[in-house]
């Protein structure tokens, strides 16, 4: 008889060597170049197509309700959505979302962009990257302007906005009641970066203001999402993608607005300077929404 302990030592390393994805042929690698690499059978195994969502029909949704909320990444269960801010030693493999979503957007992987959460206003590539550059000339600059001279290129300041000024994530998303299957789900349909406004980057932190950068439409992200992983704290040889991250919710938030027939106002429009009660608030929605499963089969 093979011993209990034995047995589950045995599930676990096969669990832990069956799917190396962020470090693939680490421990065969005779020289650094070929940690990454994947044979064959892992090309062919390794499939990068997000999964699917179901069909659902109008018919079927019996509640919904439409929320926006802030995922700060302050907090530290949003880390892996922040981190890392610098890649330069990392290799190509670890990247912040910042930078994913930056980077397909410049490759054209990721086209439905737009200025606001009602997606009716696209943005250009173009229009992305103005928003996320400030250029100033300094007052040595002027001076030769005035002079009737070329400004010198280091008079001039270039700022751009990076991961690492990355406050926040917008995300708007439906919950809805699914009668055909009983049970309350939840769409991601809209994704944002929040950073302070690039022009005021050097001001006391206290002086900046949060503005929207571009609000991307999920699903037409979701590819390129499902290609990049998340590191994993407890398993670095089981990453997690951010498509898997963001649709299962693995994240913490507050909702800031929910839909309502004043125009969708935001809850600090119709609670002022009162963080207490905004945050009280927020979870109140919360459990409207949570609670109308359970009172489904209550009643």
């Amino acid at each position: 008889m093979i011993p209990k302990h034995s047995f589950l030592f045995g599930c676990l390393m096969v669990l832990m060597t069956s799917n190396l994805w962020s470090q693939a042929n680490l421990l065969n690698a005779r020289v650094p170049q070929e940690v990454g690499q994947l044979n064959e059978q892992q090309l062919e195994a390794n499939d990068e197509s997000p999964l699917a969502y179901g069909y659902v029909d109008d018919r079927d949704v019996l509640w919904s309700k439409t929320i926006w909320e802030i995922i700060d990444l302050d907090e530290r269960i949003n880390f892996p959505y922040y981190y890392p801010t610098d890649t330069l030693n990392l290799g190509p493999d670890r990247r912040s979302l910042f930078d994913v979503l930056k980077r397909d957007l410049r490759r054209g992987k990721i086209k439905e962009v737009y200025k606001s959460a009602y997606f009716q206003e696209k943005l250009t590539y173009q229009e992305i990257l103005e928003s996320l550059v400030s250029i100033d000339t300094l007052d040595a600059g002027y001076e030769q302007l005035n002079a009737g001279e070329a400004v010198d290129p280091q008079y001039i300041s270039r700022r751009n906005i990076t991961a690492a000024e990355i406050r926040q994530y917008r995300v708007k998303g439906t919950w809805y009641f699914n009668k055909r299957l009983g049970e309350l789900k939840y769409r991601l349909l809209g994704i944002c970066p929040v950073a302070p406004d690039v022009n005021f980057l050097d001001a006391p932190e206290e002086e900046q203001d949060l503005v929207e950068l571009f609000w991307i439409w999920f699903p037409d992200a979701r590819t390129t999402l499902n290609q990049n992983k998340v590191f994993n704290a407890r398993n670095s040889s089981q990453p997690i993608t951010f498509d898997v991250m963001l649709n299962s919710r693995r994240f913490n938030s507050i909702i800031y607005k929910e839909e309502n027939v004043y125009e969708d106002r935001e809850i600090k429009d119709y609670i002022f300077e009162d963080a207490l009660r905004q945050l009280l608030e927020s979870e109140r929605i919360k459990s409207v929404i949570r609670d109308f499963e359970q009172d489904m089969w209550n009643n």
